[in-house]
């Protein structure tokens, strides 16, 4: 018979399940005497023709108006191996040809070149750290119609989309014609999550908002001017930043056709043809300037970005943009082990998002897709990056062009030797907490690893998802971690966490017992 210990304080009761994590590499081989590389003319970049493949394909994809043209740069081993551009930069209200110094509206590549950076270096300061809750820094997230959920939720969830946030704020909240952040911030605190902060992956602009609001009250400084001081200027970005001025105009894509009149739909030629302007519509109300979208930038800035990523955090001009273990932390697995889908500090590894991996192309390798049409990719395992910039939502929007990302991807990494292991380097998705490794393969299928019990797992997190709580432990003398301590102990001295009640199942909770046993106290 079960004996149980009633307790009218219990706000929560723990049970957890085992979790298996893995890593590994994944190599093949490249024929030099496949070699052979035509100069590009202008550009001064010797295109490598191994990679040839991807002009049928990026320009089949034009003739499917898939999309109007874009910009492909890839990188290998310290050099740029392929810089082409390919059709229409603009189709309304003129056609335009694409050129290779393209800038384009970034979309959600802002999320990691922008606000993921700004993060990080307010972390290596000293002036964050991943696990606060986010009411340190933004107080009416927690007071102003909230739930005690919010009070929860941390910047490390913010940054893999694991906070509970639906994918955007509820814009029939928001008042008509609302200009500002303050509008937006508001439905944010007001509006309620939809599911429990650490539980399960949903992709959402809302907690990247929230980051950009940091960013702008730790440093006392706009996300724009804090990201172009730490990170942009010192790396020589000099044509990327928010709001782009007058004179990058006729550089910029232009995306897509609004302010349409009644009936009249995009690519008409009836409307205003959004250039020079964030395309993505909260951004733009909001000043041009979010933590979600809002960048701009050429694919040759972007490389210079790649490039520092590759390096551990040191930029082709030889400046420190972050420390080695910093980039190791930003893109290594951040989400609980239980959530499907994986994520680093704003950068995708492994989800419903990942096409531009391709299917060659280790997990360990990790990327960002705007929406509309960019898209990164980069691989420490064979120190290649691939960036794809597209204006697929020139006039008007198309279907999202997943495929084609992933094509290409798969074209690079077959002729340039993805996971190739030749020159020593590796490449790992390992629990920047120094929990076991997760190998796979190229293809994403496990290898044999070490295992952690849910204890294991809590521990290596500070016990940061229960902060705060109060515990009902459900357990017995088998309730230990990987080093044999009792989870009651353990649990009994968590930081923040108050162990109220213990709960046994038959045989009692040292499991000792052969008949009914009456509710006690632990001795210790």
């Amino acid at each position: 018979m079960p004996a149980m210990r009633k307790s009218k304080t219990i706000e929560a009761m723990l049970t957890v399940a085992m979790m298996a994590a893995f890593i590994c590499l994944a190599s093949s081989a490249v024929d030099a005497r496949q070699i052979a590389r035509p100069a590009t003319a202008k550009s001064g970049v010797v295109n490598d023709s191994r990679v040839a493949d991807v002009d049928s394909v990026i320009e089949q994809s034009i003739a499917k108006d898939e999309i109007p043209g874009g910009v492909l740069l890839v990188g290998s081993r310290g050099r740029i191996v392929w810089r082409k551009a390919y059709g229409s930069r603009s189709i309304l209200p003129k056609r335009e040809a694409m050129t290779a110094d393209t800038i384009f509206d970034l979309a959600s590549l802002t999320k990691v070149f922008a606000t993921t950076g700004a993060v990080m270096k307010l972390l290596e300061q000293g002036k964050v750290r991943l696990n606060d809750p986010v009411v340190k820094y933004i107080p009416e997230l927690g007071t102003v119609g909230a739930t005690a959920e919010k009070n929860q939720i941390t910047i490390r969830q913010l940054m893999t989309h694991t906070a509970g946030f639906a994918p955007d704020p509820e814009d029939a909240n928001i008042p008509a014609g609302w200009t500002g952040v303050d509008p937006l911030l508001r439905e944010i605190y007001a509006e309620a999550l939809t599911a429990p902060p650490g539980s399960r992956f949903v992709y959402s602009d809302t907690g990247f908002i929230l980051l950009g609001e940091i960013v702008r009250r730790v440093s006392g400084t706009s996300l724009d001017e804090f990201a172009a001081k730490e990170i942009f200027e010192p790396m020589g970005m000099r044509e990327t930043r928010f709001l782009p001025p007058a004179n990058w105009i006729p550089r910029i894509a232009p995306t897509e056709e609004i302010d349409l009149p009644a009936g009249a739909k995009a690519g008409s030629g009836t409307g205003h043809v959004l250039r020079g302007a964030v395309h993505d519509p909260r951004a733009r109300q909001m000043g041009g300037v979010a933590g979600h979208a809002g960048l701009f930038s050429t694919a040759d800035d972007l490389a210079l970005f790649c490039k520092m990523m590759l390096a551990g955090g040191v930029a082709p001009n030889g400046k420190r943009i972050f420390a080695a273990a910093t980039v190791r932390l930003m893109t290594s697995q951040q989400q609980a082990p239980w959530i499907p889908s994986v994520r680093g500090l704003g950068w995708d590894i492994d989800s419903a998002y990942s096409a531009p991996r391709g299917d060659l192309f280790p997990i360990g390798s990790y990327g960002m897709t705007g929406f509309t049409g960019t898209d990164v990719w980069i691989d420490p395992a064979s120190q290649t990056f691939i960036l794809f910039l597209t204006n697929s939502v020139h006039p008007y929007g198309r279907p999202a062009i997943s495929s084609l990302r992933g094509r290409i991807s798969t074209i690079v990494a077959a002729k340039l030797g993805a996971a190739d292991s030749s020159g020593g380097a590796s490449s790992s998705l390992t629990r920047s907490n120094g929990a076991a490794q997760r190998p796979y393969d190229a293809q994403g299928t496990s290898a044999p690893g070490q295992t952690l019990t849910g204890i294991d797992v809590l521990e290596l997190d500070n016990f940061a998802a229960l902060a705060g709580k109060h515990v009902g432990l459900i357990t017995n003398q088998t309730g230990i971690d990987r080093n044999g301590r009792s989870t009651i102990d353990l649990l009994a001295h968590a930081p923040g966490v108050k162990l109220v009640a213990l709960f046994s199942p038959e045989h009692g909770i040292r499991g000792a017992e052969d008949a009914n046993v009456d509710s006690s106290k632990d001795a210790a």
